[in-house]
């Protein structure tokens, strides 16, 4: 005959102390928590398999799991038996699948694309992508699976900085998903990308241009006025010289005094947003610029260096403080602007050729059969159009 066990209570349990050698305490039904010397109280099960051994199942820790849920896992392990399933190799494979989900996470995979991305591209956008990903998406999907992420859930997200008015930031969002999922497509961890299916699916983003003078009595006056600004001489020089080569601002700033040729007239560097060599073709004023800047900065690596004496270029803002300062308005006048002012004159104005305005704007041209120019092509023609460039905005200058 079965011996009668008398079900477990909580004040039982709870006033079970540890003694030298673990012990047991069993409520029916293979269910019994074991005291460890130690004092630990654990759930276990005493089961038999399909092939009659015995086997135990472990359901946690007293007061972690409760006697009710102990309970519960019991009766649930029982019925798979019943079932004629062995609640064992349930419990694996549950634990593998939680594991397999938790390694293929929508920012798992997203760390493994960004180590393989590394390669292709440059750390200022890789640190750009890391952001973007960690503040942006991993809250709200990176725990999830990504096999399971379907276009409903990066729809939330995308409407969710919709709701806020952050278009831009949901566009950004959305290629940057797209890469991960094409990835995570490639290496077999997903079975599709949903992000194309999204297309249409928010409001459109307004681009707000950079303010930029086209007026040529506008620019005369802006001119004179950078002119009148007597705040630092460095910051001074790059205001000056920013009209005449119109590159971005974050080239001028990050200037180096090991990629200009004095005696070429020339300065060398890499563009910041194609990652391609580029050419300035540097007129005569520019150059007279530069010697006088030399005999401040001529020893340091930087072209403008930090005028506090820390260590690199002035600050990304520096050209644009010294405008606010001589009264230039962010609506009138930026320093991304001069590109755009100067694009616009040398072709409407001056009438320079389109291909060698936009070879001077580091654009990508390529030729008729559709591959990119290199950096030294029409080199001799694009110095010519510098040149003119910095005779007509001398004049604009002096009319009054």
């Amino acid at each position: 005959m079965a011996r009668l066990i008398k079900p477990l209570t909580v004040v039982q349990i709870q006033s079970a102390k540890p003694k030298e050698k673990m012990y047991k305490l069993f409520d029916g039904g293979g269910l019994f928590l074991r005291i460890n010397p130690s004092g630990g109280k654990y759930w276990k099960m005493k089961y038999k398999k399909l092939d009659g051994k015995e086997n135990l199942l472990t359901f946690g820790r007293f007061p972690e799991v409760s006697l009710a849920q102990a309970r519960q896992m019991r009766d649930e392990a029982r019925a798979q038996r019943a079932s004629g399933l062995d609640p064992g190799q349930i419990r694996k494979a549950r634990k593998a699948s939680l594991k397999y989900r938790a390694m293929n996470s929508f920012e798992v995979v997203s760390q493994e694309w960004l180590d393989v991305h590394s390669s292709k591209v440059k750390p200022q956008t890789l640190r750009v992508y890391r952001r973007l990903l960690k503040n942006s998406v991993f809250p709200l999907l990176g725990s999830k699976p990504i096999a399971e992420l379907k276009a409903p859930d990066f729809l939330a997200l995308l409407k969710h900085f919709e709701a806020q008015e952050r278009i831009h930031l949901a566009k950004k969002v959305s290629v940057v998903c797209g890469m991960v999922m094409r990835y995570a497509v490639a290496v077999g961890k997903a079975e599709a990308d949903p992000m194309p299916s999204l297309r249409g699916s928010l409001k459109s983003h307004r681009v707000k241009h950079r303010a930029a003078l086209t007026d040529p009595k506008q620019v005369g006056h802006l001119l004179r006025t950078i002119d009148s600004y007597r705040g630092s001489f460095v910051i001074s020089c790059a205001l000056k010289i920013a009209p005449y080569v119109f590159v971005r601002p974050g080239e001028l700033q990050h200037a180096r005094w090991g990629d200009i040729d004095f005696d070429s007239g020339e300065w060398r560097y890499t563009t910041s947003k194609t990652g391609t060599p580029h050419i300035v073709p540097l007129a005569p004023q520019v150059l007279k610029i530069l010697r006088e800047l030399h005999a401040v900065s001529g020893g340091k690596e930087w072209v403008f260096p930090h005028q506090w004496g820390k260590a690199g270029p002035i600050g990304s803002n520096s050209m644009l403080a010294a405008l606010r300062a001589v009264g230039i308005r962010k609506e009138e006048m930026t320093p991304h602007g001069f590109r755009a002012m100067a694009r616009t004159l040398l072709d409407e104005v001056l009438g320079e050729r389109y291909d060698l305005i936009e070879h001077q704007l580091a654009h990508m041209v390529r030729d008729p059969n559709g591959r990119a120019y290199n950096r030294t092509v029409h080199l001799a023609e694009r110095r010519l159009m510098m040149e003119r460039w910095a005779l007509y905005l001398d004049k604009l200058r002096a009319d009054t």
